[in-house]
């Protein structure tokens, strides 16, 4: 088995706006037919295709990498366990994970009402 650099030691995003799938190995320390594979079972992994079929990857897109990376290398999850831990994280409403404090705007608890709107926000990714 091939020994792997700890997601803490990776070199540092760039501040562009895509990458290739060059890039991406280099910045996720995955070679680049583990990604193709990758793309085939996380279906939250969707880089955008252009011209010949050229993948170009997102910032959202090498985070996800480097998280399925450490779930996979670091973490011991199977490719399906990884595939289910991720899908319990998109799943688990914001309220749930954080305990909302009251926030008080010109002497009215709001609380309720961001309690709300992020219900809907995550109704709406969903």
């Amino acid at each position: 088995m091939e020994a792997t650099t700890p997601n803490s030691q990776l070199p540092p995003i760039p501040s562009k706006r895509y990458f290739t799938i060059g890039e991406v190995s280099d910045l996720c320390g995955v070679k680049t037919h583990v990604l193709r594979y990758w793309e085939q079972e996380f279906p939250s992994l969707k880089p955008m295709k252009r011209r010949g079929n050229r993948r170009y990857y997102q910032r959202e897109d090498v985070l996800l990498i480097r998280q399925i990376r450490a779930l996979l290398y670091e973490q011991g999850y199977t490719i399906s366990g990884a595939r289910q831990k991720l899908l319990d994280e998109v799943h688990t409403p914001p309220a749930a994970v954080l305990p909302l404090e009251p926030i008080v705007v010109n002497g009215h608890d709001v609380a309720p009402l961001v309690e709300e709107l992020e219900r809907i926000l995550y109704i709406l990714k969903c």
